[in-house]
């Protein structure tokens, strides 16, 4: 799962357990209670697989169930979903309930001989693998604070011993961001620690979490629910965890990279296999077969669920035909030599036959959305026509795993006509249609007015169609934002379909936005990670700058500035005009307007941050030249991207 490098905001779910309502939270209306009904009635058998798979091998948790920070502040709950117990109430549906049933499960658990699993401390989990001298982990978790806490439950529970390596399956932040809680710079730098990562690693991280972090943060909290409770009215976890940490997002770059299928390392006398699967559930991913355990870790492109082919938060659509064709790879090279299949999520799958059937489903679940996706594209359907018409198959239906607790068919569906065909559907109407509010407007005027609307509204919820009344309800709100009941009755059209949804992070996009009508956007601070910038090549920081420039805000036509990072014996020269900001590494200007000299750091504070140049200079930065055209280009930037409205224009 890629996480935004802004992930600071992502933590806004409550960490107390809690049954109780979501602040001005309704009951489920009949409508709802009927579907419901109806769709308990259309699932499989619980059976007893998942039941004994997610607590096999438990060894020990921790006894305080509440992780803190440094200043004693709370980043995480093992005890928040406690209350997951029993039938399903009338506000959550009967899958997505049993689903967190067996997902809360938290602790360290043995999965194999010398491999262990530290589970429900984050989002992801961390494998544990006992080498000739230490611990080799892999995928760190997502911050400092619950890292270092799942380690020093290893170390109480089976002696302690040193991290000898870290490996990153792929570049998304649940899957590296606590490494500083496992791991130092020093020991890495010392070669006491090995840090293993697929190839383009930090290029992917650095991409996604830096360029597109502003928006993928704001909508990256209504994908993991940020604002509300967990509990029967609330957040039910996010479909392939619990929740995403709070705490401090950290990252140490690679030592050691992997390029393709079938590569091998020996880590502290561990054998280990690869394979490649990059272009799948992430740009840079990778999977690892531990070879004396017989054990294959899928990262993230297998779990207790369907995933996203495009995440609601935002990113690069995702190849289904190449995920569909690794986990095939899988099934062929991996699962034949593999007693147990584990992920970096969810829980394991102990056995051969049960193995290479679990991994052979997920296959076939992303194989038939995209084939059956491409022939009714082919035949013209349009990406919401698609959305109606692939249905998961009965017979993969009868796999638990296959379910849309994550991503769903309808969203994953359009996401595979995005790929490749793009946003435009080829109707004429929308190549160059009104934005949202001002056709929302002309439709409200078309249909008669406010009024008219809202009485329209109200006979769809009655009727249970409650896609209709958030249809035109959002339209009204658009068009008329002060309007206090239309945007009273969205929150509760949302609401219902929230409490309808089998998938998580839709049930979490839908009461987010109930919230937010209901009580208003939250302004939190931007949380940038500091570590992670660092981490970051200059170059992937100039680009990133460069995107906040706005050039009517730009007082000068042109001016130039070297850059000198003392601390890295690097050079960039950065240009600005009355259009872009072009930066550029390794190169010097030859009369330049000004010339800045100092550590790197400074250079982020300048251009992140926004510090004053007075206070760098009182710090040490040298400036030379010009300091009016810097201040010109410094002006010109935006600041670092905050909160935005979604439901409300």
């Amino acid at each position: 799962m890629r996480i935004a490098m802004l992930c600071g905001l992502l933590a806004g779910v409550s960490l107390a357990a809690s049954a109780t309502a979501q602040e001005g939270a309704k009951p489920a209306s009949p409508a709802t209670i009927e579907t419901l009904r109806a769709a308990a009635a259309e699932l499989p058998p619980d059976g007893t697989r998942d039941a004994d798979f997610a607590t096999r091998g438990f060894l020990a948790t921790r006894a305080d169930p509440v992780i803190r920070n440094a200043k004693g502040d709370p980043v995480w709950d093992l005890d928040a979903y406690a209350f997951v117990e029993g039938d399903a109430p009338p506000t959550v549906h009967p899958s997505l309930w049993r689903h967190m049933r067996y997902l809360k499960q938290h602790g360290l658990f043995e999965v194999a001989d010398g491999v262990w699993q530290v589970r429900g401390f984050d989002l992801s989990n961390m494998t544990v693998v006992r080498g000739n001298t230490g611990w080799i982990l892999i995928d760190p978790l997502t911050t400092q604070e619950v890292a270092a806490a799942a380690l020093e439950l290893v170390n109480e529970t089976l002696g302690e011993r040193p991290v000898s390596a870290v490996i990153y399956s792929h570049s998304h932040a649940d899957h590296f961001g606590g490494v500083r809680g496992v791991a130092s710079a020093a020991d890495v730098a010392a070669g006491k620690i090995a840090i293993i990562a697929p190839e383009h690693f930090m290029e992917e991280a650095a991409s996604e979490n830096v360029m597109a972090g502003g928006a993928m943060q704001r909508r990256a909290n209504f994908q993991f629910g940020m604002g509300l409770m967990p509990g029967n009215n609330g957040q039910m976890g996010s479909g392939i965890g619990s929740a995403v940490s709070r705490g401090t997002i950290t990252l140490l770059a690679p030592s050691d990279t992997i390029t393709r299928t079938g590569e091998t390392r020996t880590v502290d006398g561990v054998d280990l296999e690869f394979q490649i699967v990059s272009g799948s559930e992430a740009p840079s991913e990778l999977n690892v077969y531990v070879a004396p355990a017989r054990t294959f870790l899928t990262a993230e492109i297998a779990t207790c669920t369907l995933h996203n082919i495009l995440t609601p938060r935002g990113a690069k659509v995702r190849d289904a035909r190449a995920w569909a064709q690794f986990l095939d790879e899988a099934v062929q090279r991996f699962a034949p030599k593999s007693d147990v299949v584990i992920s970096s999520h969810c829980w394991p799958h102990f056995g051969n036959k049960e193995g290479t059937s679990w991994l052979s489903a997920q296959r076939d679940n992303y194989r038939f959305l995209h084939d059956q996706t491409v022939r009714l594209m082919n035949q013209g359907a349009t990406m919401t026509e698609i959305a109606e018409a692939v249905a998961q198959p009965p017979q993969l239906a009868q796999e638990w795993s296959t379910h849309g607790y994550y991503g769903t068919y309808s969203h994953n569906s359009k996401a595979i006509y995005q790929y490749y065909l793009g946003w435009y559907d080829a109707v004429p109407a929308n190549l160059h249609a009104h934005p949202p509010i001002a056709r929302a407007q002309r439709m409200i005027d078309a249909m008669g007015g406010a009024d008219r609307v809202i009485a329209l509204a109200r006979n769809a919820m009655a009727s249970g169609d409650y896609r209709w009344s958030s249809d035109l309800l959002q339209q009204l709100v658009f068009s008329a934002p002060d309007n206090a009941e239309a945007a009273s009755l969205l929150a509760d059209s949302y609401e219902q379909q929230g409490y309808q949804s089998e998938s998580a992070i839709w049930r979490n996009q839908f009461l987010v936005a109930a919230n937010e009508l209901r009580n208003g956007r939250p302004n939190a601070p931007s949380a940038q990670s500091p570590d992670l910038i660092a981490a970051v090549p200059t170059s992937l920081l100039l680009d990133s700058a460069a995107t906040r420039f706005d050039p009517a805000r730009f007082s000068r036509n042109h001016a130039t500035l070297q850059v000198n990072l003392l601390d890295r014996d690097e050079t960039a020269v950065i240009e600005a005009n009355g259009n872009v900001m072009i930066g550029r590494v390794g190169d010097a200007a030859s009369a330049p307007d000004v010339t800045i000299s100092g550590p790197r750091q400074f250079m982020l504070g300048l251009l992140f941050l926004k510090l004053p140049l007075a206070q760098l200079q009182a710090a040490g930065l040298k400036v030379e030249g010009d300091e009016a055209a810097l201040q010109a280009m410094l002006d010109a930037l935006d600041p670092l991207p905050g909160s935005f409205d979604i439901v409300k224009p």
